[in-house]
Parts: C-alpha cells; sequence; structure tokens
C-alpha cells in the first residue's frame, strides 16, 4: 500500500478588475513537502478569459502564469525567488495579493501521488 502524504493547494486565479473581486480559475498549484514537490498547471482558454473581461492583455497574463511555472520549478532564471526553498517558494506564491494573477487560500490533503492530485484538481477545479 502507498504511503499518503500531506499536501497544500491553491487555485491560481485571473482577476480582472480587482476591484470587483470576480475571477475565473486558470490553474492549480500544489506543494508536498515530504516528497519535495511543487508544480503549477495552467489552461489559457482565450475565448473564455475574453468573454470575461475583453481589456484583459493574454500576452501579459501568458507571461505572469510563465512566472508561476518557473518560480515552482527554482533556479536562477526565476530570480531571487526561485533561489529559495521550495516551501519558501510555495508562500510566496500564495501570499495574498492584488493583482491580476492571485492565489486562493491555501488548501490542505493527502495524496500518495502529488502529480495524478495535481492532474485532478486541475480537472475538477479549473477545466
Amino acid at each position: 500500500m502507498q504511503e499518503h502524504h500531506l499536501f497544500e493547494y491553491a487555485v491560481i486565479r485571473v482577476v480582472p478588475r480587482v476591484e470587483r473581486e470576480e475571477f475565473i480559475n486558470v490553474g492549480v498549484i500544489l506543494y508536498c513537502a515530504k516528497l519535495k514537490f511543487l508544480q503549477c498547471l495552467y489552461t489559457v482558454d482565450v475565448s473564455r478569459l475574453k468573454a470575461f473581461c475583453h481589456l484583459l492583455d493574454i500576452e501579459d497574463l501568458a507571461a505572469n502564469l510563465k512566472a508561476f511555472e518557473q518560480i515552482c520549478n527554482g533556479g536562477k532564471h526565476a530570480g531571487a525567488i526561485g533561489m529559495l526553498d521550495a516551501a519558501s517558494r510555495f508562500r510566496w506564491l500564495t501570499a495574498t495579493r492584488s493583482t491580476v494573477v492571485q492565489a486562493s487560500k491555501v488548501h490542505p490533503g493527502f495524496s500518495a501521488n502529488p502529480s495524478a492530485t495535481l492532474l485532478r484538481l486541475h480537472e475538477q477545479l479549473v477545466l
């Protein structure tokens, strides 16, 4: 039987007009300390996003989401934040902010396979 490990996840949201607090889920970020796992998965549905906010700059949004992915992967190419340990990078990505790309509150769970859990959460919460 596989061992289940504690993980934490947050939903990545696009909030085009922060003052209205309306959002569309576009991705999920998942962190499992025990397995040193930190990954995000996102989907940019351009037609859906444009219907939600026709003024949204899709190229800027894609660049911001790519930055989330780079920070998850870590390393020098992800800047100063990318050089932090995985836990610190996850906390930085999920910190409360008033920007177009935001993370939900962090939620816990247990999983034997964080990659499969990330795919399942992405399918349930984004697609």
